[in-house]
């Protein structure tokens, strides 16, 4: 039987509900005894590492939750996490640059309504997260909910009160698990052979800015002076406005000329950006040769920015580690 350890974090999965609704109130032993049929597979230990709403989690959340692992990795096969859904897909993609290169399973699960109701999807997400994480094809970070398994950078949560509330964002499924069996899609761990590597350090200081129509550069000269990073959700591939005043230009020629970084994404969910296509996009990244995200999820390229940003200010190495694969979290070839 595989040792795991299950890791209790708060979220709706561990609520109760009080005078002011919803709050985290059961202890990740508690959460266990709910899904008493996974000791036919594993022997689980739990360990309460957080107890808040999801909403509340924060970079300085993540550290903790790696640096809890890292004290434990030596000691189990694999570990489950259980974590509020709303922020959940940023924590499994932090994880995934936090902790990379792990041959044992690290899956995050969480659940729509308490595990403590009579109708729940809680129970169900949790026998599901620790029978995969019991898997011997099973390793690195991965999401599992509602009976799939995702990469740990390409989920997204898409739905706010259904079962099915995350997708694998241009990106397979890992597996499905199905009555207690787990069927692989991608079974590559094999392939993976990597050096365990835990990191430390995190750099909070990014921002993100939304254009709606009409919006000025103003917002992005705050931000200059205030963040390290900034990941422009533009229009459909990408582009930037080319008002007549010049402003979003000038705004990322100033950017550009204090040595901060600037990533340029889409609103879209699905099928990523391409700033070549149009000339909106394509002679402002040439000028000031921006990065951009490609078929990057938002959660993992504002993390994945926080963690390189931890390492480095070295403007080539930024770019080489934001285009260097991790966790499948990539795969367009720049």
């Amino acid at each position: 039987m595989k040792k795991i350890l299950m890791l209790g974090t708060g979220g709706t999965i561990a609520c109760k509900r009080g005078d002011s609704g919803l709050k985290p109130l059961l202890t990740s032993n508690e959460l266990l005894s709910y899904v008493p049929e996974a000791k036919n597979f594993c022997r689980a230990d739990s360990l309460q590492v957080l107890n808040i709403d999801s909403t509340n989690m924060q970079p300085k959340h993540w550290l903790i939750i790696a640096k809890a692992m890292e004290d434990h990795y030596d000691e189990y096969d694999g570990f489950v996490i259980c974590h509020g859904t709303d922020t959940m897909a940023y924590t499994a993609a932090a994880l995934s640059y936090l902790i990379q290169n792990s041959q044992k399973p690290i899956v995050i699960t969480g659940a729509q309504k308490p595990i403590d109701m009579e109708n729940t999807d809680a129970r169900i997400n949790l026998f599901d997260s620790l029978r995969f994480a019991s898997d011997d094809r099973a390793h690195g970070v991965t999401i599992v909910f509602d009976g799939k398994a995702i990469a740990g950078t390409r989920g997204k949560k898409v739905r706010t009160k259904s079962y099915n509330a995350f997708s694998s964002i241009n990106f397979p499924y890992i597996a499905t698990i199905q009555d207690g069996h787990v069927i692989f899609y991608l079974d590559d761990k094999k392939s993976y052979s990597g050096k365990l590597q835990f990191f430390h350090h995190l750099n909070p200081h990014v921002s993100l800015m939304k254009l709606i129509p009409s919006m000025g550069a103003e917002t992005l000269d705050y931000m200059a002076e205030h963040y390290d990073a900034v990941i422009i959700e533009s229009f459909g591939v990408g582009g930037l406005p080319s008002y007549d005043t010049g402003d979003f230009y000038k705004a990322i020629e100033k950017w550009v000329s204090l040595g901060k970084t600037v990533v340029m994404t889409t609103q879209v969910t699905n099928e990523g950006s391409n700033m070549s296509v149009y000339e909106v996009g394509h002679t402002i990244k040439k000028e000031f040769g921006l990065l951009e995200a490609y078929d990057m999820t938002l959660e993992a390229t504002v993390t994945k920015l926080m963690w390189i940003l931890g390492q480095t200010k070295d403007q080539k190495m930024i770019r080489d580690l934001f285009y260097h694969t991790i966790n499948r979290d990539i795969l367009w070839s720049v």
